[in-house]
């Protein structure tokens, strides 16, 4: 018996060696699909994407020119007035990810801290994560230039707003100076006291040169509903 001991304890320590080589072995599992970006270009005419169809389109073509345009792809935004559609009903339930395969947020109440809790703890959208369909940094606040408000005419719980004034540039329709603004929010979450990734301000008016002052460049974020 005596002389098993060393033998048995071998053994052990063999088949527990080739336990960790094989593990090592295995291939890694491929990240999870984009689902979330992002747009690295921004159509260049204000507030005007062609209501919320041309949006959905950009998303769609830019997701296609990255090697992702097998499934549909669908622009965050809300609409006002009547049929109004809020921007949460439309991006599906989670989770998303970016085009480098982290997460954004497991389902819709972390996007948009429907609980206490969540809102509390956040979800996990911010410079890092919040990457365009190539898997590139969108620049913040701190770069120049920043292009940090992202177009969303939403309110912070992701719906539209009901209050009779113009958040959305007649529902991305508009790019006239000086008449309606499009509410925005902020993909680094920084900025005016207000880091609300999807709700942190308005922007000065509708046309492309508005957008520019306050830190953006008509920029979208476009998901996958069924990923």
């Amino acid at each position: 018996m005596t002389h098993m001991r060393p033998f048995l304890a071998a053994l052990v320590l063999t088949l527990t060696l080739g336990s960790y080589i094989a593990l090592a072995q295995q291939p890694a599992a491929p990240p999870p699909p984009m689902s979330f970006f992002v747009t690295s270009v921004s159509k260049g005419d204000g507030g005007n994407y062609g209501g919320l169809a041309g949006a959905d389109a950009h998303c769609q073509m830019l997701a296609q020119a990255a090697g992702r345009g097998n499934v549909r792809w669908v622009v965050y935004l809300s609409t006002q007035g009547p049929g109004a559609v809020n921007a949460r009903d439309r991006i599906g339930r989670g989770p998303w990810y970016n085009a480098r395969g982290a997460i954004v947020a497991a389902d819709l109440n972390e996007l948009h801290g429907d609980t206490l809790e969540m809102a509390r703890v956040g979800n996990r959208l911010n410079k890092n994560t919040a990457r365009d369909e190539k898997g590139e940094y969108i620049k913040g606040s701190g770069d120049m230039p920043n292009q940090h408000d992202i177009l969303t005419g939403s309110q912070p719980d992701g719906r539209a707003f009901t209050d009779g004034m113009d958040h959305t540039c007649s529902n991305y329709t508009s790019n006239v100076a000086g008449r309606g603004n499009v509410h925005l929010g902020h993909h680094d979450k920084i900025g005016n006291g207000n880091g609300s990734w999807n709700s942190a301000h308005a922007s000065r008016g509708c046309s492309q040169p508005e957008l520019l002052p306050t830190g953006g460049n008509g920029y979208l974020y476009c998901f996958a509903p069924g990923n």
